[in-house]
């Protein structure tokens, strides 16, 4: 990738989606889902939705095929001064206007319990997977954890539905499987990975 094209992708910014998969995480509990769409709206993305659904395979596929199938319009609320204030992950909101969900970020379901099924699910829609993004995940896991790391199956890959294309990222639960995610992977390819699938 040369510099011109490092300097385009940057201007990249993604509409994502946030998916927990869960038995017991509410909204209120959810740090995992929370510090999500905090580092997403730090980075400059957009936070379109926001779910929790159990883990039950039926229940985390539908929810992303709902995500796949149909955009999102959302709207930023006005508050009683008449100020739209910043979108965060609560109200899950966006920009006033119909938005395509490109981006959806998953945590919780990828180790080997026998409800841990979202991996089953998420390779299922897959077009393309990126083997690399496991790869490297359970790298980094390994300096910090060590050998448990291999409980993990996170996954990530391109989605294609109606002709819209959608990457997938399959995180752990944990909080610090999540930042170890997004800091060292997700968030510096990001834009490089948007703008080689429009280019």
């Amino acid at each position: 990738m040369n510099e011109d094209h490092k300097e385009q992708a940057k201007a990249f910014r993604a509409n994502c989606a946030v998916l927990t998969v869960s038995d017991t995480r509410t909204k209120e509990t959810d740090k995992s889902g929370q510090m999500l769409g905090e580092m997403l709206k730090e980075a400059g993305h957009e936070l379109i939705d926001y779910a929790i659904v159990k883990d039950n395979p039926a229940e985390v596929e539908q929810q992303l095929l709902d995500w796949l199938s149909s955009s999102k319009t959302s709207v930023l609320p006005v508050n009683k001064k008449g100020v739209k204030p910043n979108p965060g992950l609560g109200s899950a909101i966006g920009k006033n206007e119909q938005s395509e969900i490109n981006v959806i970020l998953t945590t919780g379901g990828t180790g080997i319990a026998r409800r841990d099924r979202t991996v089953e699910v998420v390779s299922r829609l897959l077009q393309k997977e990126l083997e690399g993004f496991g790869e490297l995940f359970r790298m980094l896991s390994y300096e910090d954890i060590g050998a448990s790391s291999m409980l993990s199956r996170a996954i990530a890959g391109l989605a294609c539905s109606g002709g819209h294309e959608t990457f997938i990222f399959a995180m752990p639960g944990s909080v610090n499987a999540v930042k170890l995610a997004m800091e060292k992977l997700i968030l510096p390819e990001l834009p490089h990975l948007l703008w080689e699938r429009q280019r």
